[in-house]
């Protein structure tokens, strides 16, 4: 449960960058978000997650 508190923890961090460093950029996204596809989306985070399991992935295993 620590790990996944951890693990959620900076998850939080991430994503709170773009709105505190950015945040006229990510409105202006926003606005444009719905123009994109489906598809695309869906092919974005699907990218993002495994992107994401390799990260854990490579980190557990420098861990050991």
């Amino acid at each position: 449960m620590s790990f996944f508190i951890t693990a959620l923890g900076l998850m939080m961090v991430f994503e709170g960058i773009p709105y505190f460093c950015f945040p006229k950029q990510v409105k202006e996204f926003a606005r444009k978000l719905p123009e994109i596809e489906n598809g695309v989306l869906r092919a974005i985070g699907l990218a993002i997650m495994l992107l994401g399991l390799v990260a854990v992935y490579w980190g557990k295993s420098l861990s050991s």
